[in-house]
């Protein structure tokens, strides 16, 4: 694709039985941006609908060719989706967009003008929800966990509307229910700008919610994946061997403390369940630091061979003969020029 062929923005919208949504959505696109002067495309991903979503999803592309879509033989997940979305963006900026008419698409033209700003991330926060206390309360504690362990200060990791650069989106894998970990994963890929934009949250207007408390569970144990895999892919000893280390000198501690006791006081200790927690932990230590090793075994090659050096901007030095004197200063000979490559 040309340079001018390619459009602002790539607008990436799960689709699950949101076949009433889709016309308003539609419009409320073109609306916003056309409006704001936004060349775009709409990739429409159909996560296994049984209600008619597809037929709407190929209405749309025929009412405007901008608007493009995928289907799902069965239902993936929000992961998926976007998953299958990223990998068919062509624009400089890629967005999200939830397709149950509650996220608005008028904040999108607001997001893009932040990334042009040099944000990398621009996250959605819905202040004022229109949800049950069944679904909002659960979401604040779940997001107060993740800002805790992921130290990102964004107020709703799962908020639908979010916006990124291009490359922030071909550079990281998303799947399981890692979607709500995009800022994090963005983040351990180095795009760490990271912003946040107030925007407004309208009702359900068709359809029912896709939530169920199982997400939750799912997202923690997610969320688990991810804070491991950010901080100790590469350097699995560091994880595997301080809890064994501190396994190791727990147990030991305790089997001291026994053998003194029955050496210096005569106490008896074979019965005592103390014995075998001690032993317990000295096993689980070994155990978790032996992982740590074989877990460095299998990085190390992988890290030596194929590591993925991710540089922004490559400075060269000129070639000594490229270097002119200042005619005024001879001694200024010495001095090393450089140009950006």
């Amino acid at each position: 694709m040309t340079p001018e062929a390619r459009p602002d923005l790539t607008l990436v919208i799960p689709v699950y039985n949101e076949a009433e949504s889709l016309p308003e959505l539609q419009a409320a696109i073109q609306a916003a941006l056309d409006g704001a002067g936004l060349s775009f495309e709409v990739w429409l991903i159909d996560d296994g609908s049984t209600d008619g979503s597809w037929a709407e999803i190929e209405a749309s592309g025929e009412r405007d060719g901008r608007f493009g879509g995928v289907r799902f033989r069965r239902n993936y997940g929000k992961s998926a989706a976007l998953a299958a979305g990223f990998e068919r963006a062509r624009g400089r900026y890629v967005a999200t967009l939830d397709a149950d008419l509650q996220d608005d698409p008028a904040e999108l033209p607001e997001m893009v003008a932040r990334l042009e700003a040099g944000a990398d991330l621009v996250s959605g926060w819905k202040q004022k929800r229109h949800d049950p206390l069944g679904k909002t309360i659960p979401s604040r504690f779940f997001n107060g966990v993740t800002r805790l362990v992921s130290g990102i200060p964004l107020h709703d990791f799962n908020s639908g509307i979010k916006a990124y650069r291009c490359e922030v989106v071909k550079g990281v894998r998303v799947y399981g229910e890692l979607h709500r970990y995009i800022p994090l994963l963005a983040k351990w890929e180095g795009f760490d700008r990271i912003e946040e934009q107030v925007v407004q949250h309208h009702p359900r207007k068709y359809g029912t919610t896709k939530f169920g408390l199982e997400r939750f569970l799912k997202g923690f144990l997610d969320l688990i994946t991810v804070v491991f895999l950010t901080r100790f892919a590469r350097r699995p000893m560091l994880f595997f061997g301080g809890l064994g280390t501190l396994a190791f000198l727990l147990g030991f501690a305790i089997l001291a403390w026994l053998s003194i006791a029955k050496l210096a006081f005569g106490d008896p200790i074979g019965d005592r369940p103390l014995l075998l927690f001690g032993v317990m932990l000295i096993l689980l230590g070994a155990q978790s630091f032996l992982a740590g090793l074989l877990g460095e075994m299998i990085v190390r090659p992988e890290m030596e061979g194929t590591a993925r050096l991710e540089i922004s901007d490559d400075l060269r030095p000129l070639a000594p003969e490229a270097i002119q004197p200042d005619a005024d200063t001879p001694e200024a000979s010495g001095v090393r020029a450089a140009s950006r490559a």
